[in-house]
């Protein structure tokens, strides 16, 4: 069984009109998923019009999760620094602002919304450990794998995908975590998180940063200190396509995840490898997203008891956002 947690709160973090990490992002997932039957309760966004077309065909509905509420800021802490902390609530408390360089805008709402995400992700690790499902997807924004310890950046404000793996080691007791980051940017947070860390395997696909933002995740970036090995980036060229990626999969992420054994596979999820994305130069169909999540699970059978945490990245064309975050809600339930 597969589970589902999201909310429209997360259309109420304000971007600015031109953005592309914007409200309708999370309105087309909420529409995708039901339009391809994979939920039946009402779409929490009635208003919104898209056609996604033919969808592929759904075997096995999702587990819908009850809304999340906001994660406690001690999970935050696991991860982040308290000044950090309390510097995006200030901001968001006094109206709003920009956060970074100019690309990580926040509105009133978007520190409790940051941790509506969270909580959405924490709830899903919370229902796989305590086994009433075996795999779960959080569709929250804004997304996560930019934010650094003490440092916001690259649309995101909570590193959500490290504070779930801190959450599932410290709450729940897991040794090993392995998390595997497909957006099509590096995910620099993650890694900013756990490189030291040999608890934590991270891989990451992403677009080669002497062409891409953020500017990191080269080959030999591969942790540190008693971390070094643990991080395994994949750079690849601007052009690559799907059977560029699924070669890299076989070849270096199973391989990976084989030597390293992890007790769980948590999945950042961009779908912004996308070739219709544009804001990157990856040429990956739908499908492939759909190919590449079928693998991960194949390996979590093995080696996790198949208990997967996924959580939305990045994907900014709404039309190749929802259909493939459709494509990796089907592998992820078989």
């Amino acid at each position: 069984m597969t589970a589902f947690s999201s909310s429209p709160r997360f259309a109420e973090h304000t971007t600015g009109p031109h953005h592309p990490e914007r409200p309708d992002r999370i309105r087309a997932v909420a529409k995708a998923v039901r339009d391809a039957g994979l939920l039946d309760s009402p779409n929490p966004f009635p208003g919104f019009a898209l056609d996604f077309g033919k969808l592929p065909a759904v075997e096995r509905k999702l587990i819908e999760l009850p809304e999340p509420l906001g994660a406690d800021e001690k999970w935050l802490q696991l991860v982040h620094s308290q000044d950090y902390i309390e510097r995006i609530r200030h901001i968001c408390e006094v109206g709003g602002g920009v956060l970074d360089q100019g690309d990580t805008p926040v509105g009133p709402k978007s520190f409790d919304v940051a941790l509506t995400g969270v909580g959405a992700l924490l709830d899903c690790a919370d229902a796989i450990v305590a086994d009433k499902v075996k795999r779960a997807f959080a569709a929250v924004r804004p997304p996560g794998h930019h934010a650094e310890p003490d440092r916001p950046m690259g649309f995101c404000l909570c590193s959500n995908i490290a504070i779930a793996a801190r959450f599932l080691q410290k709450k729940h007791g897991v040794g090993k975590v392995a998390i595997v980051d497909f957006d099509v940017h590096h995910g620099n947070g993650t890694q900013a998180a756990f490189e030291a860390d040999p608890s934590v395997l991270f891989i990451s696909l992403h677009q080669h940063p002497r062409t891409l933002y953020p500017g990191s995740g080269y080959d030999y970036e591969t942790g540190t200190g008693p971390g070094a090995g643990t991080t395994l980036n994949l750079p690849m060229e601007p052009g690559s396509g799907d059977d560029a990626y699924l070669r890299v999969f076989q070849a270096r992420v199973l391989p990976a995840l084989d030597a390293f054994k992890p007790e769980i596979l948590l999945i950042s999820a961009g779908f912004d490898a996308h070739r219709d994305d544009p804001l990157a130069q990856i040429n990956l169909s739908e499908e492939a997203f759909g190919q590449m999540t079928d693998l991960l699970v194949q390996s979590a059978i093995v080696h996790t008891n198949g208990r997967i945490l996924s959580t939305l990245e990045g994907g900014y064309n709404l039309l190749a956002l929802g259909r493939s975050v459709v494509r990796h809600l089907i592998a992820l339930s078989k």
